[in-house]
């Protein structure tokens, strides 16, 4: 269910950290973008337990990530046809789902290196941040494009992320749509596969 979505995640997430230096991020999608790197560096460096990592790259995605728009992105026309107490309860799990997913894998990572490129506004409502993880020894440059909501410029959240061309919320949506086909699209049972995975 998550192997793609994760491995996605690794990549996302190396980036994201939260440096004390300030409650608030610049509005501006490049710089919004550059300021999550830097923390990134700060937090993954440090000397905390995995543990508080954790919870700190938690606090800087709840702030930064649209969350709520990716639970019913990926969640796609289903949305419409449950109850509201049933997409309630999917928003509150796909939030743990989501925080775990990337939190257990990230704190193993030090010094990630990113080069932040270029900002192009794509529409009213998204601005596409181009960055690149920079080559090593072990591996090669890898292409990262970050989807920017910027419907309120004064809040930029970011709503995907594009690496090498494939996108992270579209291969989840797919993977929830293919538990849903496999099971009658009872929500229930992608509820209890988020359950599963939380409680794990």
């Amino acid at each position: 269910m998550r192997r793609i979505f994760l491995s996605f995640l690794l990549i996302f997430f190396i980036s994201f950290s939260f440096q004390v230096k300030s409650e608030t991020y610049s509005n501006d999608p490049k710089e919004f973008i550059s300021e999550i790197i830097d923390e990134a560096k700060v937090i993954l460096s440090g000397q905390d337990s995995q543990s508080s990592k954790a919870d700190k790259l938690s606090k800087v995605a709840l702030k930064t990530v649209d969350i709520k728009g990716l639970a019913y992105y990926t969640l796609g026309g289903k949305r419409k046809e449950i109850s509201p107490e049933e997409l309630k309860k999917y928003e509150i799990l796909f939030e743990k789902y989501f925080l775990k997913s990337f939190t257990s894998r990230l704190t193993d990572y030090s010094d990630p290196k990113i080069n932040v490129l270029s900002a192009d506004k794509v529409s009213e409502k998204y601005t596409i941040v181009k960055t690149q993880l920079i080559a090593t020894d072990k591996k090669p440059a890898v292409k990262i494009d970050w989807r920017i909501y910027t419907k309120n410029p004064e809040n930029p959240l970011i709503r995907d992320l594009i690496v090498e061309g494939l996108s992270l919320a579209r291969t989840q949506k797919e993977e929830f749509s293919s538990i849903l086909n496999s099971n009658n699209n009872d929500i229930n049972i992608l509820i209890s596969k988020l359950e599963e995975f939380i409680n794990s």
